[in-house]
């Protein structure tokens, strides 16, 4: 794709980057063949080769962003199909965060659009926000259907009530009979993830525990930032940022650490992007990449480096039939796919790829929020490939997928890290219980 930015132009960093990956398109439309959006609605517009003209344009002509284009840009999923479409290594995602930053630079939303992204940005990734908003809606719920969709959506989003812990608040959580330790590593427990689903950090920690891993959380890190970073709210997201690659810099320098672990898959995203979004910061660029480098999802940490002991009499039992769900964000963003299969497989059940698997399934962080409508025909597609498998339950690698399609559902769906702490010695989990 032939480019027009000014020598001026591409002293500004993010237009040097984007103006790299623009040169790389080649016109050639394979990405709308696995673009949900453009699936769904046939406009040009609405698929990535269409949004990589609308945000070249913008940028090139320093143009402030139209309610036109705002409106393409925002029902993108970010889900990433079509970087593992493109022939051509076009950086997909690099774009269209670069086109929200724009967007949030030059344009000014709707008031309740603008009340309701304030709100998501404030709430979501503050764990003691989240709990008083949760009480707060149960106040609300039954007048709700005189809300605005977009509030009815959030509130039927948010659990009635929320799991109870039940491991202790720990800094430091070592493998027990006080063996030493064969690696050292730090999880990232997530903000709304270890409110609505603590099962999944904890199943985490025992499984790493049981295999003589000691398990670093740290108190100072909350979120990973991506919700603000995805919404365009650059300077809240750099923030977060500085606070995590600062803390794990310091703990990977001073106690040592072997891996950074990440089991929600949308934020392992965007902790191995820390080095690219962070590139041109003198301070931060180093140690952002070190903790890029450093960072891997559970089940690719797993599959890489865990013998893992698997009990025989469990994989003598009864025999379930499994369908995997493979996060966008996991097998687009992180081309991660055949790992978090392999390793249920040894549990000695069955396993299966969910039918046109590569299309999201509508959650996409704050997009079943903002843009009910697509989010909802998308769970609508996902539940009817489900159907067809039949499975006793779902497996997948993140929260927001877990939320989202068991909102359609009645089969049981859990993390993958569940399934493999349960066949390793932990507790079934609890979404199994009648199974």
């Amino acid at each position: 794709m032939q480019t027009s930015f000014t020598a001026e132009q591409l002293k500004n960093k993010d237009n040097k980057s984007s103006e790299k990956i623009f040169r790389k398109c080649v016109h050639c439309g394979f990405c709308n063949a696995t673009c949900p959006t453009y699936q769904l609605l046939g406009d040009e517009l609405d698929g990535p080769r269409g949004r990589i003209y609308l945000i070249k344009d913008m940028l090139e002509n320093n143009r402030p962003a139209h309610k036109d284009i705002v409106k393409h840009i925002d029902r993108c999923l970010s889900c990433y199909g079509c970087m593992t479409t493109c022939p051509s290594g076009v950086n997909y995602m690099h774009l269209i965060d670069h086109g929200r930053k724009h967007i949030e630079k030059t344009y000014q939303r709707p008031l309740i659009d603008r009340i309701t992204r304030k709100f998501l940005s404030l709430v979501l990734p503050n764990t003691f926000y989240f709990r008083v908003v949760k009480n707060l809606v149960l106040f609300v719920k039954p007048i709700k259907y005189i809300l605005p969709k977009n509030i009815r959506e959030m509130i039927n989003l948010m659990p009635i009530k929320f799991p109870k812990k039940t491991l202790p608040n720990l800094g430091v959580y070592s493998p027990k009979k006080n063996k030493k330790p064969v690696a050292r590593v730090a999880l990232l427990t997530g903000c709304v993830q270890k409110v609505i689903s603590p099962q999944i950090n904890e199943a985490t920690i025992r499984l790493l525990n049981r295999h003589d891993i000691e398990v670093v959380v740290s108190k100072k890190i909350q979120c990973c930032g991506s919700l603000n970073h995805h919404l365009g709210k650059a300077d809240l997201a750099y923030s977060t940022f500085q606070q995590n690659v600062t803390t794990w810099y310091d703990e990977y320098l001073n106690n040592g650490l072997d891996a950074i672990i990440s089991n929600t898959s949308g934020c392992g995203t965007t902790l191995k992007d820390y080095g690219f979004i962070l590139r041109d910061d003198k301070e931060l660029k180093k140690k952002a990449k070190k903790i890029s480098e450093l960072t891997k999802d559970i089940t690719e940490y797993l599959y890489d480096n865990v013998k893992l002991n698997f009990i025989s009499e469990l994989n003598s039992k009864k025999k379930y039939k499994i369908a995997y769900h493979s996060a966008c964000s996991m097998q687009h963003g992180q081309k991660i796919h055949k790992q978090p299969m392999s390793l249920i497989r040894k549990t000695g059940n069955e396993v299966f790829d969910i039918p046109e698997g590569h299309i999201c399934c509508g959650s996409a962080g704050t997009y079943n929020i903002l843009q009910t409508n697509i989010a909802n025909k998308l769970l609508e597609k996902k539940i009817l490939n489900i159907n067809k498998i039949n499975p006793h339950f779902i497996s997948t690698g993140n929260v927001g997928g877990i939320t989202q399609i068991a909102r359609k559902t009645e089969i049981p769906i859990l993390h993958t890290v569940e399934i493999i702490d349960w066949y390793t010695g932990g507790p079934k989990p609890r979404s199994l219980t009648n199974l």
